[in-house]
């Protein structure tokens, strides 16, 4: 898709320089990107749409610093390997 990527065990867990090169992308649990939307909405942002809903988290790279990228980073990376649970259809 044109940006650079990020993947643990096959899964993307963040991206740069989507939708430009201001921005980064990060996968996070939706608890977990209100936290950072809540500590700073300038830097972060759910994505729009259902992606967003799902925990894709826009950050505005100028406006996040060190450490909440790397807890941003950590967050996404843990999530993306730990297994996802399947709903179980009714019989």
């Amino acid at each position: 898709m044109n940006h650079p990527d990020f993947r643990v065990k096959g899964k993307i867990f963040a991206t740069l320089a989507y939708p430009t090169k201001e921005y980064g992308m990060v996968k996070l649990h939706p608890e977990q990107q209100q936290n950072f939307v809540d500590a700073n909405p300038e830097a972060f942002q759910p994505v729009k749409g259902a992606w967003g809903r799902q925990g894709s988290t826009s950050v505005l790279l100028a406006k996040a610093n060190e450490a909440q990228l790397r807890d941003a980073l950590h967050a996404a990376w843990q999530g993306a390997q730990t297994p996802k649970k399947r709903k179980k259809l009714p019989s």
